[in-house]
């Protein structure tokens, strides 16, 4: 599925950095603005020890990790929604993006460059909401004037659900909070679906630290915490330069032995590219044979037939059946005959829901 989270962030607060280490495309990291122009992108291996479990179990010629497309989006700087800086590029490149991954500055260091002055992270963040916010507003306002006219020229149900809807996201907006604070039911959701508002995307925050703090955090995460409490979004604490570090070790062994040294069970990079991927709602199904093991990425809340057409568009046009193992019982069981036998095994049709972890052979006919 090609859904993709957007790194922002002010200048040289470490997002190529990051990058680089969730990426094997390198984005130039260097101590000035604007190093990174081009949007660049990462397809991103998303660590899951359900298909390691799988791939010893049953021990394919191949496998196929899930995947999630990281987007490095240049540096943003006050004034970006009236063209300053690199401003509409950016604002365009985070419109394309389906989640954004906000990395924050929480670290001192006099030797890199901030472009505001000093260190607060919370003021960073405002900055960004706020150049996000009004441009929000400045697409509002345009679509609300037009949807108006048609609400009153034809009296369509659906316009003025619209209208209604670009109302409370304008009085959000002027209050300072982001689109996605504003609580819509399914049928308002409908209404504006192709508005595409930049504040309506989900956002993780990731606070980049200095190694004496990836453990515990500091003040400059508390800060955040406290700031964002009541946005509903996940904080993640990474030190970027020491994740660079660690992406620079050739062994396993090596890699272990540094994150013990540090206090860590594993590379923040891990950490960050799962959130990534629950924040774009993703979840993974899987497919287990002796030619291949494979982990399917499908949108959370997706039913059978829709899940077979991630393999391909046959699955689902000739969708009969599904037959589904529960991952925890394939591996308590040890194979698909043995849960056979148990009658672990389910037989779906076009109505179920996929879960999280479901091991699938889809039936079709075309």
């Amino acid at each position: 599925m090609s859904l993709q989270c957007g790194i922002v962030g002010l200048p040289n607060v470490g997002k190529s950095t990051l990058f680089n280490c969730l990426s094997n495309a390198k984005a130039q990291a260097a101590n000035f603005p604007f190093c990174t122009i081009e949007p660049n992108v990462g397809v991103i291996t998303v660590p899951d020890e359900r298909l390691n479990k799988l791939v010893e179990m049953v021990n394919p010629a191949s496998v196929v990790p899930a995947t999630v497309e990281i987007v490095d989006i240049a540096g943003l700087v006050k004034g970006a929604s009236k063209g300053e800086g690199l401003g509409n590029k950016f604002l365009d490149n985070i419109r394309n993006t389906n989640a954004i991954i906000h990395v924050l500055r929480c670290f001192d260091n006099g030797n890199v460059v901030h472009v505001e002055g000093g260190v607060d992270p919370v003021r960073d963040k405002e900055i960004i909401d706020t150049e996000l916010q009004m441009k929000d507003l400045e697409t509002v306002e345009n679509r609300l004037s037009r949807e108006e006219k048609k609400a009153a020229c034809g009296g369509d149900a659906m316009a003025k659900r619209m209208v209604e809807v670009l109302k409370m996201y304008r009085e959000a907006l002027l209050r300072g909070e982001s689109a996605r604070t504003v609580e819509l039911d399914e049928l308002q959701q409908e209404s504006v679906k192709d508005v595409h508002l930049l504040t309506t995307k989900p956002v993780l925050y990731v606070c980049n630290v200095d190694e004496g703090s990836v453990v515990n955090g500091n003040k400059y995460v508390d800060a955040v915490r406290e700031a964002v409490k009541n946005e509903k979004a996940e904080v993640l604490v990474i030190g970027a330069a020491i994740e660079a570090d660690i992406s620079e070790l050739e062994t396993y062994e090596e890699k272990q032995m540094f994150l013990e040294d540090l206090g860590l069970t594993e590379p923040g990079v891990s950490k960050l590219i799962r959130a990534a991927y629950h924040l774009l709602d993703l979840q993974t199904y899987f497919t287990a044979g002796p030619k291949e093991v494979r982990a399917w990425t499908f949108k959370r809340g997706m039913k059978a037939p829709q899940c077979a057409g991630v393999i391909h568009t046959d699955f689902e046009k000739g969708f009969i059946r599904a037959e589904i193992i529960k991952y925890n019982d394939f591996v308590a069981l040890g194979s698909e005959a043995k849960c056979k036998e148990a009658g672990k095994m389910s037989v779906e049709g076009k109505d179920y829901v996929f879960q999280d972890g479901d091991m699938a052979l889809f039936r079709f006919n075309v």
